[in-house]
């Protein structure tokens, strides 16, 4: 396992992929929220917004999964990587600390976080000192 000082997480409402990098490999850790069903329909003139309601343990799972690092990098395609920051202030002051980027990212492959990563945290200037 690699040492867990950086830590690059992909978020969106349902799913959190957490890699670890360092100079000698790649460890990731996938956490699933925890909601009553994926899909749920609007119908009209009905109250409520048609949106499934947020399962609010999930960011405090994903931010036990990044405790241990000292550098995190947070990407995501919608709203939950700024909801995660914003939890991370609130709630784990120490984490958000560590935090040195929000950016917002699609649906990269596994190999395209891990070479985001790489290039952000600049491993290869670590590898050479």
């Amino acid at each position: 396992m690699t040492t867990r000082n950086h830590a690059i997480v992909w978020i969106d409402h349902l799913t959190a992929r957490v890699f670890y990098v360092g100079v000698t490999g790649v460890d990731e850790v996938v956490l699933h929220a925890h909601l009553s069903t994926e899909h749920l329909h609007h119908k009209a003139n009905s109250i409520g917004s048609g949106h499934v309601a947020d399962d609010p343990r999930f960011l405090g799972e994903v931010a036990a999964a990044l405790a241990q690092s000292s550098e995190i990098l947070i990407i995501g395609p919608g709203n939950e990587k700024t909801a995660l920051h914003h939890y991370l202030q609130q709630q784990h002051p120490k984490i958000a600390a560590a935090v040195v980027n929000v950016e917002t990212s699609d649906h990269p492959s596994d190999h395209q976080i891990v070479a985001l990563a790489k290039r952000h945290f600049r491993f290869a200037a670590d590898a050479r000192r």
